[in-house]
């Protein structure tokens, strides 16, 4: 194993997973915390963790369980992966894991990059931009779990830690590796533990991973693994493997689970509606008084015309969610969703759904484990950060798990194409 990777949530992961397939490295993803001893052969593991919203000190713990497994089973490189937003609270949790990180590993330095340019995630000045607009005045601002009120990521760093929290500019970044290298070193003997870099470009992402070869603990989004696992492909410790184009999946119907409230998604809710895909809202008041349960839903899916794709959604616009938060709680409501589009999910599986596009981290960890999935292989890109995957434990799936914020309009509509049907005699 070349790098060893934990991450925050199962999309975050996957997202990564992506990347490090597309730079050539046999990769794994794990959901949860394997069997001590259990991990597969590959070039890269990551270890899908839910410990993005969980409170810091548990999410330390798990993270922490989940390095040392990937550690003694021979990982040369450690990297804690978070969300391109630094979704985090001033409580944590990104602080805290990587301090937590930095100290198994034995470690003085380490980076925090959350940086993915393709998805329109770059940082200047150490503030952090989604397309245009500072991170503050993004819709991350209104976030259910973790709303994103500062684009300063050296200011939200040093409030989750104790350790010192630097920065290295793009000035910097775009002289190169040998100048990243001494600014490094710079920060290091002016006694900071953790620096955030700028990122503009893809080029910066590898510049920034080529400097950080040595270093054994590595933090950011998945755009940093462009740069690690280039270092491991010169150094010729793997040779690289090509991308899938296409992926083959099991016999069976297809289905949409939504559980994100991003703008990204609604927009895709939106165009899956406008072309005749047969939809149907989550309703969380119907939910609380029994009118609508996991079974009517699955009842709908299943009722469809065998070769359409239902979507059931939960995602509400911000004023609609606000409301239901001020009412239900926003840790109970969230839970609710989960729950219910989890068993939806287990439901619709008896019945012969074999493919599952799921829209939302938190809906996504909850549906794989109602799944009984724990192993996944990486297959085709369908947009930045999101590739289909199959299961290599449990039911024979596929299934493409989206971060709510990832994905064009028509995300639900092209999926698809990259899916070829498995023989039925295979």
């Amino acid at each position: 194993m070349l790098i060893g990777a934990v991450a925050d949530d199962i999309t975050g992961a996957t997202d990564l997973c992506l990347m490090l397939a597309r730079e050539g490295l046999r990769t794994v993803q794990i959901i949860g915390l394997p069997e001590q001893g259990k991990l597969p052969e590959a070039d890269a593991i990551v270890i899908a963790l839910k410990s993005r919203s969980i409170p810091a000190a548990q999410a330390v713990e798990l993270s922490v369980a989940a390095a040392n497994l990937l550690r003694a089973g021979g990982a040369e490189q450690l990297l804690f992966k978070y969300c391109s937003t630094f979704d985090s609270t001033d409580e944590g949790n990104i602080g805290p894991v990587a301090e937590a990180l930095l100290a198994v590993t034995g470690g003085d330095l380490t980076i925090a990059c959350p940086s993915f340019p393709a998805a329109g995630r770059t940082t200047y000045r150490g503030h952090l931009f989604v397309g245009d607009a500072l991170l503050s005045d993004s819709p991350l601002k209104d976030h259910p779990l973790n709303p994103m009120h500062d684009a300063n990521l050296v200011r939200v760093l040093g409030r989750q830690t104790a350790l010192p929290v630097g920065l290295v500019t793009i000035d910097t970044i775009a002289r190169g590796e040998a100048a990243v290298r001494q600014a490094f070193a710079a920060q290091a003997a002016a006694g900071k533990r953790i620096l955030i870099v700028d990122t503009l470009q893809d080029a910066d992402l590898r510049t920034i991973g080529a400097a950080c070869s040595d270093m054994p603990l590595v933090t950011g989004g998945s755009g940093i693994a462009l740069g690690l696992a280039a270092n491991f492909v010169r150094a010729g410790k793997v040779a690289p493997r090509p991308a899938q184009a296409r992926m083959v999946a099991p016999q069976g119907r297809s289905v949409v689970l939504a559980g994100s409230c991003s703008m990204a998604t609604r927009g895709q809710i939106a165009a899956a509606q406008a072309v005749g895909l047969p939809t149907l809202a989550l309703d969380v008041d119907a939910l609380l008084s029994g009118q609508q349960t996991a079974a009517s839903l699955a009842d709908w899916a299943v009722a469809q015309p065998q070769d359409s794709i239902p979507l059931i959604y939960s995602s509400a616009d911000p004023a609609v969610l606000h409301s239901i938060q001020a009412r239900l709680g926003q840790h109970a409501s969230g839970a609710l969703v989960e729950a219910t589009l989890a068993e939806v999910a287990r439901l619709l599986q008896s019945t012969g759904f074999s493919r599952y596009l799921i829209a939302g981290g938190e809906t996504s960890g909850a549906v794989v484990a109602a799944l009984g999935v724990t192993t996944l292989e990486i297959g085709p890109e369908i947009a930045p950060g999101v590739p289909w995957t199959r299961s290599i434990s449990g039911p024979d799936l596929v299934l493409a798990l989206k971060s709510g914020n990832f994905g064009a309009e028509d995300f639900f509509l092209k999926a698809w194409t990259l899916l070829e049907t498995e023989p039925a005699d295979a």
